[in-house]
């Protein structure tokens, strides 16, 4: 039977480091997933073997694929039969299923396609601040865009992000349509969690105007925080959505 580290006299990774009183499993995951944070294992790439991974953290084999497993299971790995298992990337597929929950109440659920209606820096709100964890004098970077189905306008965004955690997004020329490949490819962030809240709100005359319905009509307001690897906060979301069409659907286990 394989033994459970007790401490930081027993066994250490292979980077030295004791690894703690966690299950054995949980505290090779947590080695793995640093190698995602540190950007040794990048989003595509074919992760070593069970056998490799075993030999390097010492342990057995089955710790490794238990480990393995948490983190497919999370979408963080990705398991391609008779291939290997490899890093996930930030996928449209994917992210609609994990991230994108509204549906047409008619049809399959599809990607939206979006249309950015301005950018630039800006001071942070008391709100954002506080969902972003800023220091006082940070700068926030905002983006709000409008998002369709089959070409029907269904929400206008309010994105909101640290310029600390991404220098230099006012140089983009162009902002595409999947933020969360964006945020890994160019900057090494990968987005594994979201809170979101949802709440009934009326259209202000400014939102009406973009999303083509009558002000004071009822929109879905959800607001999320999105986190890294680390669960650090790294975006913050609001999304006002026209609900005639579209409902938000999540499954509950």
């Amino acid at each position: 039977m394989e033994k459970k580290l007790s401490g930081p006299q027993d066994a250490e990774s292979h980077t030295g480091e004791p690894i703690g009183f966690k299950p054995l499993y949980a505290q090779v995951r947590e080695r793995l997933v640093r190698r995602l944070v540190d950007g040794e294992w990048s989003p595509g790439m074919l992760l070593p073997s069970e056998t490799e991974l075993a030999r390097q953290l010492k342990v057995s084999q089955g710790t490794v694929r238990k480990a393995l497993d948490s983190m497919t299971a999370d979408n963080l790995l990705l398991r391609r039969q008779g291939r290997g298992t490899y890093v996930a990337e930030p996928e449209e597929s994917r992210i609609l299923f994990q991230f994108f929950r509204l549906s047409p109440d008619q049809g399959n659920p599809s990607f939206p396609d979006s249309r950015v209606l301005s950018t630039g820096h800006a001071k942070p709100t008391k709100a954002e601040t506080d969902a972003l964890d800023l220091e006082k004098g940070d700068k926030v970077f905002r983006i709000e865009r409008i998002r369709s189905l089959s070409g029907q306008p269904i929400l206008v965004e309010t994105i909101t992000l640290p310029i600390s955690r991404f220098p230099d997004f006012d140089h983009l020329t162009i902002i595409p349509n999947n933020l969360y490949r964006l945020y890994s490819e160019r900057w090494g962030i990968t987005i594994a969690s979201a809170e979101e809240r949802l709440k009934a709100i009326a259209a202000s005359t400014r939102d009406a105007a973009k999303l083509g319905c009558d002000q004071g009509e009822p929109l879905l307001l959800i607001s999320r925080l999105a986190r890294d690897l680390e669960k650090r906060p790294v975006e913050l979301r609001w999304s006002r959505c026209i609900s005639r069409d579209i409902h938000y659907a999540v499954n509950l286990r």
